[in-house]
Parts: C-alpha cells; structure tokens; sequence
C-alpha cells in the first residue's frame, strides 16, 4: 500500500520528469537550428571569411563551378556591424542609465509616469517602424543614407531597455545603502555615482548586453538607414554594410547561399556569446 509520504514523492518525481521533457521539447528547435547551421555554415569558416569584402555573383559562380569554397568574406559587414553599434551603444547606454536612476528616485512623478510608459511603448514598436522614423529624422535632413543614421536607429531600440533594466535594478538595492551614504555627509549626486551604480554593476551591464544582443542581427532599420556597402569604411557619413545586411543580400542571390549559412551561424555564434556573458554577470554581481 502507497503511503502518503510515498505518494508525495513519486508526484515529485514525476512533474520533474515531466518538466524535463517539456524543457528538451523546448530546446529541440534551438539545438536543430545549431546543427543545420554548423553543418552548412562552417565551409566557408576561414581566414578570408574575417579579412576580406563579399564577393561578387560571378566569384560565386566561377567557384560553384569548380567545387571550390566561395571566396570573400563579410569583413564589410563585420566593421560595419561593430561600427555603428558603437556609436548607438555611445548614445543609448548614458541616456539610459540617466533616464532609469530618475525613473527609480522619482517612481510616483508624473514625468516619471509618462516617460515609463513611452519606454514601455517603445520596446514594442516593431524595427521597422524605428527604421522608417530614421529614416524620416536623419536620413531625409542630410539627404543621404550613412551609419550615423543606422547607430540613430538602433539606438532608439536599445535605450528603452537599458532604461527599464537601471530601473528595476536599482529598485532591488536596499534602501539601507543610500541612507548610510547620505548619513556620513556625501552629496547625492556621489551616492548615486559612488554607491548605487557600482553596487547595481550587475544588473546594468546585463542589461547593456542584452540591449546590444537585440540590435546585433537587425536587419530592416539598417536597410533603411545605412543601405549597405560592398566597400569597407569607416565614414560613418557614407553608406555602410552590416552582417544582417549582408545576409539579406546574399539570400537574393542564388549564387551566394552558401554565404548565408556561414553568416548567419557567424551571428547567431556572437549574439549567443553575448547571451552568455551577461548571464554569467547576472550571476556574479547578483544583488543580495
């Protein structure tokens, strides 16, 4: 006869197993995407891949021809990627931390209200619709496409996040740490810098990473805004390539669809190391 302590435990026993198969049904399609990317994707996986510009359709034919790796690489799309994330992670990421240490000292403002809820709304505004608004703003004023306008987009999409993770990050420090910092006769301005910031370090970064994991593989604001360039530059006035860039290009060439599955596991490799990272800080510097 099943005791009820028994009973207890063999339920126990079960919901786990259970969630077990539903956590594997969960990560089915992750792991099938990685291996149909690893085994496509890793041919063109070379020295070139990292230092040289795309190539052409007909350096893609003549080598299909051949049975030859597809020369060229994504060295274009790679600077221009690092680049332009650069420049939006420049302007987001102070603004955003400003915007959430307001947000977390004045919760009940009406400012504070309004603000929230435009981050709120802006963290569900569709790329494209950031692209177009770009597009709109900086484009359209300086009559030409360049990465300046392409950072402007993606900056507008990472700014909501980095404002509503210094937010809540800095609601979980404990009161008790910017009483003590007042109380021995430091201005406020040095509490926040001083304490609260470094005391919240794992948080904000987590969510600094998270923001830039999210805007790594966009694709419609920068078609929108930086169009693309088969050149390497660094003028951030002119036209300037990205990875997901790229990617889209490369699938409007039959020729090129090789290219797309080095470049997409290229990506999927660094968003998912960013991922990671911030992970693992989320639980180093997790707050007490």
């Amino acid at each position: 006869m099943i005791t009820h302590t028994k009973f207890r435990q063999l339920k126990d026993k079960g919901f786990f197993i259970l969630i077990c198969l539903l956590m594997s049904l969960g990560a089915l399609p992750l792991v099938s995407i990685l291996f149909e990317l690893i085994r496509k994707g890793y041919k063109q996986l070379n020295i070139a891949f990292f230092t040289e510009t795309a190539p052409s359709t007909l350096d893609a034919m003549l080598a299909a021809g051949t049975g030859d790796v597809i020369p060229g690489g994504i060295a274009n799309g790679i600077i221009g990627t690092l680049i332009m994330v650069s420049l939006a992670s420049a302007v987001a990421i102070p603004i955003g931390i400003m915007i959430g240490i307001y947000l977390a000292e004045k919760p009940t403002a009406i400012f504070s209200n309004i603000v929230r809820f435009v981050a709120d709304l802006m963290q569900g505004v569709p790329s494209i619709v950031i692209g177009i608004i770009s597009y709109a703003w900086i484009v359209c004023s300086f009559q030409s496409y360049s990465a300046l306008a392409g950072a402007f987009a993606l900056s507008l999409m990472m700014a909501p996040l980095i404002i509503r993770s210094t937010e809540e990050t800095l609601k979980m420090l404990p009161p008790s740490l910017k009483e003590a910092g007042l109380a021995l006769g430091a201005s406020y301005t040095s509490v926040v810098l001083k304490i609260l910031l470094p005391a919240a370090f794992g948080g904000l970064f987590t969510g600094i990473l998270l923001s830039i994991s999210r805007v790594t593989g966009e694709t419609a604001p920068i078609m929108l805004t930086a169009l693309g360039s088969s050149m390497i530059t660094v003028d951030v006035m002119r036209p300037m390539s990205a990875v997901p860039l790229l990617i889209w290009e490369f699938y409007n060439d039959p020729n090129l669809m090789d290219m797309i599955w080095s470049c997409s596991l290229f990506l999927l490799m660094l968003i998912l190391t960013l991922n990671i990272i911030a992970k693992f800080i989320a639980h180093r510097w997790k707050i007490q």
